[in-house]
């Protein structure tokens, strides 16, 4: 490049010199040097008409040819030019293909930008969402899905979770709605239909309420004539009588497995209405807790109860205590013999915190995203000679669902566990005391 500036210099030089020469000889030196430097104008201005040509027409598909630096100029142009159609081409090929796919798709794809408006959407989201081509494109999204808990989970940016919505095109229609964030702030928001497996989930809920019912009638038939066998063990047969205690205690297992059955189908069918729904002091709650958990606990285990917060807890009386019970009677039946058992309550970040901590044998970190499955057991004859239904865990996590709450585990083997019942802010409340 160095070589053909130089070049190019040297010709501005000759072309002066030149002009120069022509004007000494016509007694006009000035004119000659202006002549000559019209003539090396005009020929630059000519050259960048010609790069303004090429410009113009970014599909040539031959360079330009001249002298000098320009040649070279219109040489780097062209292969640039050439590099970049490329480019483009590849990615209107590649979105062509992301799209094609996207059609294919039996699930809505709907692309949105940072501000929630539509940019493109496949055919899915049209049977779907009812996201007309016309209607749909440029328009905000919360415009043509107005149910509230959609509009509620689109504002809330957080998206761990789906969210489950009936169809506005068709209420028969169940939709599992998922959105994810990308780094300039734009969503895509996937929806896939799930009217089957949700049917196929209120079958399963509705035979588990019916036959958990339709046992407690057999059940409470039964527990009635063992405890008139009980009454008259002393006239009874020895074999039978040394076998009543077994059957009472198997019965007594079968039922409170039947109460925590109905139970759950009822957590998991109804909403939490706000009627149930009031002032709680957590402190009066967690004593009576250790209290229950002191007289089921028969092996040593030192059961405290810490409070480092005043603030109370907006709730379902019943159902929170339920849970909680749970927990610390878990931590009872686990935790072996001399361990310690700590109830806790306190603030934790805008919100507040329930802890049941114990330093008993702790859990493996591979069952712990397993442990709120029902029946599911770490060690299956340990917890069947403890007397647990294993729908302890499952209770609690649809009890702190239904109040907009989480459950955490922290656990290591060895090392004990502590299961956290973590409330949003909304549910907490300065103490009335």
């Amino acid at each position: 490049m160095t070589r053909l500036w130089l070049r190019e210099l040297w010709r501005l030089g000759m072309l002066c010199g030149l002009g120069v020469l022509l004007g000494w000889l016509f007694s006009a030196v000035g004119a000659g040097l202006a002549a000559a430097l019209g003539v090396y104008l005009f020929y630059q201005l000519r050259q960048l008409h010609a790069l303004h040509q090429q410009l113009s027409r970014l599909s040539s598909n031959q360079p330009l040819v001249s002298g000098g630096v320009w040649d070279d100029l219109f040489d780097r142009l062209y292969r640039y030019q050439k590099a970049q159609q490329t480019i483009q081409r590849r990615l209107r090929d590649t979105l062509s293909r992301i799209k094609d796919s996207s059609e294919a798709m039996r699930d809505s794809v709907v692309m949105l930008d940072r501000h929630g408006y539509i940019e493109w959407r496949n055919s899915a989201a049209e049977r779907m969402l009812g996201l007309k081509p016309a209607k749909g494109r440029h328009q905000h999204i919360t415009h043509l899905l107005r149910a509230p808990h959609f509009v509620d989970y689109f504002h809330a940016l957080d998206y761990r979770e789906p969210l489950t919505l009936i169809s506005p095109i068709d209420e028969q229609l169940v939709l599992q709605c998922q959105i994810t964030l990308n780094g300039n702030g734009e969503r895509l928001l996937m929806a896939r239909d799930i009217t089957r497996l949700h049917r196929l989930e209120q079958i399963r809920r509705d035979f588990v309420a019916n036959v958990s019912h339709e046992l407690r009638t057999p059940l409470t038939v039964l527990t009635g004539y063992l405890e008139i066998y009980q009454d008259i063990a002393e006239v009874l047969p020895s074999r039978l009588e040394c076998s009543l205690p077994q059957m009472q205690k198997q019965t007594a297992r079968m039922q409170n497995l039947v109460d925590d059955l109905l139970l759950l189908s009822r957590l998991e069918s109804n909403d939490r209405s706000g009627e149930d729904a009031r002032r709680l002091n957590l402190a009066s709650m967690l004593e009576t807790i250790r209290r229950d958990a002191e007289a089921l606990s028969d092996s040593g285990q030192r059961i405290t109860l810490e409070i480092h917060s005043t603030l109370d807890l907006m709730g379902c009386e019943q159902e929170l205590q339920s849970a909680i019970s749970n927990l610390a009677f878990n931590a009872v039946r686990y935790s072996g013999s001399g361990s310690q058992i700590v109830l806790r309550w306190r603030a934790l970040g805008d919100g507040a915190c329930v802890e049941v901590q114990d330093d008993g044998e702790g859990i493996a970190a591979i069952h712990i995203p397993r442990l709120t499955e029902r029946f599911y057991r770490v060690d299956k004859g340990r917890s069947t000679a403890t007397g647990g239904t294993g729908l302890g865990l499952a209770i609690v996590k649809h009890v702190l669902l239904r109040h907009e709450a989480r459950l955490e585990i922290d656990s290591q083997l060895g090392q004990g566990a502590t299961f956290r019942c973590v409330f949003p802010h909304q549910l907490v409340v300065a103490s009335s005391s």
